[in-house]
């Protein structure tokens, strides 16, 4: 249990820590690239730790083995865990880390200013959802 508490505590975090850099530096964040490269850091961060996180419960209720990180999303939505829309939502999260790990120069600055604006809460309904589900 403490495992997997101390995920939903890293992505509670990397939340955080988005948003205070953010918050400081939006105004300048096109050119601010110790904003940007923090910002980023912590929303592989937290995909991370949503993964494991993730992995921790399907492996609990043997809902399957997942064949990717996006996979583990989706065997917990099949086992009626955590809803479509949350799992669709924190799928494209893990897409957008992928390309953040793999393909950096790719990635657009204007995605994650949205992901920052709009989508943290995606976290956030995650970890509301899971909370209570480890035994």
């Amino acid at each position: 249990m403490t495992r997997f508490l101390n995920k939903l505590a890293t992505i509670d975090r990397c939340l955080k820590r988005i948003r205070e850099v953010y918050d400081l530096a939006k105004e300048q964040f096109d050119t601010d690239y110790t904003s940007q490269d923090s910002i980023i850091l912590n929303l592989q961060r937290a995909c991370e730790a949503s993964i494991d996180a993730v992995n921790i419960l399907n492996k609990q209720h043997n809902t399957g083995i997942p064949q990717s990180s996006r996979d583990s999303f989706e065997l917990l939505k099949k086992a009626g865990l955590i809803s479509s829309p949350l799992a669709l939502n924190l799928q494209k999260m893990v897409g957008l880390r992928n390309v953040a790990v793999h393909d950096y120069q790719t990635l657009n600055l204007e995605i994650v200013k949205h992901v920052v604006e709009n989508k943290l809460s995606d976290f956030e309904d995650f970890i509301a959802s899971v909370k209570e589900l480890e035994a």
